[in-house]
């Protein structure tokens, strides 16, 4: 071996240790003082055995690199593995996201390709959190309509009816019980899926039954009211909860559309109506969608309406279009308060179409988007096929018994079917302005 191999070992091993502590952290140096003119090659190692002594010692250095290596290596799968199950079970606790464009422009809803859209079949497999929120708006729901249903009760007393509020009334406290219990069970951990499953399965069965009984019983009450003196209710921003006008609108070249409403969803309180016919999805719109104002469309003409009703209060909004020049006026509360011209000027709203009240449409009579549905209270929607003047609207704003209904659509139990838990129980407009 040359004469300088061990001093070259030695300096090997010297940044061999170096770069084991820069990398691990683990390694000590003892510094001593030396005389500035000593060899160091010759006096401070030892003549005999250096060289296989620090043979030896690279060679367990590199061992310890490598087994250092291989520990990273170990460490950096197990971080990846627990990596993913944290991102499974973060996928588990939070709702689907399913990002979508709006509508803007005039433009048709565009959505990610492949997106899915919830069903009331989905709902059983809806985050914890999401699907406890939507019961307890049910549970809410109900009680509500028990307590109009005793109002009624009090006017016509009847024993089987009082008997019949009385056996909902428990039925909504033990469900109401069973909703705590399995919050309970959740945040202590005690469900297994197989539970958990079984236990959304019970309730939803209860919620079903509550609702077809509570339907019933409202059934029987019809008789002591108007078919016109109800509201429809959108508590919650879903892709299922709707009523849809069993009528389909004539072919039209003018027409005033008049509701009361009352909203303070934010951003933007949805899609009162759509209206879409074969072809066609935006044939008649009434949107607010995000931050955007809210926006009538025609055949996907757009004009930005001036109304402001997001505050929780009830509001009678109402807007007028004739084909020629495409004119449309919007008031509110029985005021003017914009106007405008060439919105779809020269074209006809066609015939045999679906109106929904509650969902944009995307398609002839579905393609909801939740990001899109209406969230808050509707009445007394009604279509005219003529342009109304200030005074009718004035009246019907301020509940003037010279108020004319709908000719083409007039607000009707009758006319209406409700889906997905939209509720429906007796309004009084007039009432709201005392």
């Amino acid at each position: 071996m040359p004469a300088g191999a061990p001093c070259s070992l030695f300096f090997a091993s010297v940044l061999l240790l170096r770069a084991c502590a820069q990398s691990f952290g683990q390694t000590r140096f003892i510094c001593t003082s030396v005389p500035v003119d000593m060899d160091m090659c010759t006096s401070s190692l030892p003549s005999s055995g250096t060289a296989e002594e620090l043979h030896t010692t690279v060679l367990q250095l590199r061992e310890t690199v490598l087994q250092q290596r291989e520990t990273i290596m170990n460490h950096k799968e197990t971080i990846r593995e627990l990596t993913t199950k944290l991102g499974r079970c973060e996928s588990q606790s939070l709702p689907e996201a399913g990002p979508s464009e709006s509508k803007t422009g005039g433009g048709s809803s565009r959505k990610q390709p492949g997106s899915s859209k919830n069903t009331m079949g989905d709902l059983s497999r809806a985050p914890a959190a999401e699907t406890l929120s939507q019961l307890g708006q049910t549970l809410q729901s109900l009680k509500t309509r028990l307590e109009n249903l005793e109002q009624f009760s009090r006017i016509n007393s009847s024993g089987q009816t009082n008997h019949l509020k009385d056996i909902l009334q428990n039925k909504i406290d033990d469900l109401e019980k069973q909703v705590l219990s399995r919050v309970n069970s959740l945040e202590e951990g005690k469900l297994n899926p197989k539970n958990e499953s079984e236990e959304r399965g019970k309730i939803e069965s209860t919620l079903t039954s509550l609702h077809q009984r509570i339907s019933d019983l409202e059934k029987g009450q019809k008789d002591n009211r108007p078919t016109d003196k109800f509201q429809l209710t959108f508590p919650l921003r879903t892709n299922y909860m709707y009523a849809k006008v069993k009528k389909s609108l004539p072919e039209m070249y003018a027409f005033s559309v008049g509701m009361w409403i009352k909203s303070n969803a934010s951003p933007g309180v949805g899609t009162p109506f759509s209206y879409a016919v074969p072809g066609q999805a935006n044939e008649l719109v009434l949107i607010e969608w995000g931050n955007n104002p809210m926006e009538i469309l025609i055949n996907d003409k757009v004009a930005k309406l001036p109304f402001v009703i997001n505050d929780g209060k009830w509001h009678h909004i109402c807007i007028t279009w004739t084909t020629r020049d495409g004119v449309w006026e919007a008031y509110q509360d029985g005021t003017q308060g914009g106007h405008g011209e060439n919105l779809a000027p020269y074209h006809p709203i066609k015939p045999q179409g679906v109106l929904v009240l509650g969902q944009e449409q995307d398609t002839l009579g579905g393609g909801f988007d939740a990001t899109q549905a209406f969230v808050g209270e509707l009445a007394h929607f009604n279509i005219w096929d003529r342009k109304l003047s200030p005074g009718e609207i004035y009246n019907l704003a301020t509940c003037s018994t010279k108020a004319p209904a709908g000719n083409v659509i007039a607000w009707s139990e009758t006319n209406i079917d409700i889906y997905g838990g939209a509720t429906k129980w007796t309004f009084e407009a007039c009432r709201q302005l005392n």
